[in-house]
């Protein structure tokens, strides 16, 4: 497949486009300073691009099969709202250049009801997350309301804390609910991204992932 990568040089965007890359897929990764991304491989392209303009991220998406986000905020308080500025870009570029499918990562807080999540968790673990990072759930939520809003063929991958360990290659994935344990790997997100590019039951559905 033809994939676009967002927040490529993020810790969970450079774990999917080496895994992209190990797939045997083609690989354009939008980045805002390409000496950040220190890859090369003959199916990468890399551009310099604003995630958070539609403008130029038309030349990011255009003619590719699905594109996948790693786009996060760097801090609680980061003034440009980079999950829900760059979902807002990528659903009007993907609409003006014919593109339908998009995996984004969120964040296990984001189930707020707790379904098919621990006791601790459903009742101690969000809530205390909620009052500490607000601002950074509440960006996450405004993405996903985006993604439901538009027509497009869309995943929000939610996985509780994420760790730097070496991936397992295997990872529990609850559609709609959950997740069911309390860390993942970045690898394995990235993992589990790339699986459900193709995989229909994921499509307009939050996905709860976990080690």
């Amino acid at each position: 497949m033809k994939l676009a990568v967002l927040g490529a040089t993020g810790g969970v965007g450079r774990q999917i486009v080496t895994h992209a890359l190990a797939d045997g897929h083609t690989v354009t990764a939008a980045v805002r300073d390409p000496s950040r991304l220190n890859l090369t491989h003959e199916n990468l392209t890399v551009l310099q691009a604003d995630a958070l303009d539609p403008a130029s991220l038309i030349k990011v998406v255009d003619g590719t099969d699905a594109v996948l986000s790693g786009m996060g905020q760097l801090g609680r308080h980061d003034p440009l709202k980079p999950a829900s500025s760059s979902a807002r870009a990528a659903v009007e570029a993907m609409t003006a250049t014919g593109v339908r499918r998009v995996v984004v990562v969120s964040a296990a807080p984001l189930n707020r009801a707790g379904t098919g999540q621990a006791w601790l968790t459903r009742r101690v673990l969000t809530p205390v997350l909620w009052a500490a990072l607000k601002e950074l759930y509440t960006d996450l939520e405004v993405m996903e309301r985006l993604l439901r809003e538009s027509d497009l063929e869309w995943t929000s991958v939610r996985p509780p804390r994420l760790t730097n360990a070496a991936g397992k290659g295997t990872y529990r994935h609850q559609v709609g609910t959950g997740p069911a344990g309390g860390t993942i790997a970045r690898a394995d997100v990235a993992r589990a991204m790339l699986d459900f590019v193709t995989l229909p039951e994921t499509v307009r559905h939050a996905v709860g992932v976990s080690n």
